[in-house]
């Protein structure tokens, strides 16, 4: 689980506009840390199957997050996943 703290650093470094907490850049960046976070966690506990399932519904969202993005503007995008070091 993000801290508000880390939260609120992500959501300043991505952010498109001054308001911006929704975009699909700002969702998929928290999205990433959180499954970053999860992964370390599922390789201390392997049988935590509730973490691996809410891991998998994570990684589906931010697919989708991400087919959207790319259908709508490519250019947007193509920074993001390299901003956050994504493999596309």
């Amino acid at each position: 689980m993000l801290t508000p703290e880390k939260k609120e650093e992500i959501i300043k470094k991505y952010k498109i506009h001054d308001t911006d907490t929704g975009s699909p850049e700002v969702q998929i960046a928290l999205l990433s840390e959180e499954i970053k976070q999860l992964l370390e966690h599922l390789k201390k506990h392997p049988k935590d199957l509730h973490s691996k399932r809410g891991l998998l519904r994570m990684v589906s969202k931010r697919k989708a997050l991400l087919d959207y993005l790319k259908q709508k503007d490519q250019k947007r995008y193509k920074t993001l996943i390299k901003k956050i070091g994504l493999k596309k």
